[in-house]
């Protein structure tokens, strides 16, 4: 990935989403982006242009369509039809993003429209966000990545962040990935950790 000093930036036309420009790239802002976070954290973690990624957490495509300027195609699932269609409308100013409009509790309902994909990156707010990565696992190659963003309080706020933490740690080891990496997204995202997987 591209960095100008420490800055994490990506190439592509800005005016997205308001993001600032730094010698004619987009910054990609840690505060705003776990993913930007995490490469601020763990030098570990890469996007490489031959690369299809499937995107589960879409949003409004901010953190997209970052994604978009540097791999193949992005694969970008989003449950919630207001940020879809933001999604949408960042969609047609980068043409390999593909929109697809479901719940990525329910992979079934796009398996049609996604082949097998490097990476799958997840950020999701429901509580079953472990479950949910490995339902999704049948598309990703081996030796790919899953990058999960854990959002320790939407899984349940009765137990403490760390004991989340451990949890999710377990059921995806026991779904056979290989943890590679794990972390706390402070002092960018309160509560929130991720976890990079290696599909062995």
């Amino acid at each position: 990935m591209i960095r100008i000093g420490s800055v994490l930036v990506s190439e592509g036309k800005g005016g997205v989403y308001g993001e600032k420009m730094l010698k004619g790239y987009r910054v990609w802002d840690p505060y705003r982006s776990k993913f930007a976070a995490l490469a601020r954290i763990y030098d570990g973690i890469d996007l490489e242009s031959g690369w299809d990624v499937l995107y589960l957490g879409a949003a409004n495509g901010t953190t997209v369509s970052h994604f978009a300027d540097y791999v193949r195609t992005v694969y970008a699932v989003e449950f919630a039809p207001r940020p879809m269609q933001d999604l949408i409308e960042v969609s047609d100013r980068r043409k390999n993003i593909v929109p697809i409009m479901a719940d990525a509790t329910r992979p079934v309902e796009y398996a049609a429209f996604v082949s097998e994909v490097d990476m799958i990156y997840q950020d999701v707010a429901q509580p079953n966000q472990a479950e949910i990565a490995v339902s999704n696992l049948p598309f990703l190659k081996k030796g790919g990545t899953l990058v999960l963003m854990l959002k320790t309080r939407s899984v349940d706020v009765c137990e403490t962040p760390e004991s989340v933490f451990e949890d999710s740690k377990t059921i995806i080891e026991s779904s056979g990935l290989e943890i590679e990496f794990s972390c706390w997204l402070k002092p960018y995202h309160k509560d929130h950790a991720c976890i990079v997987c290696r599909h062995v």
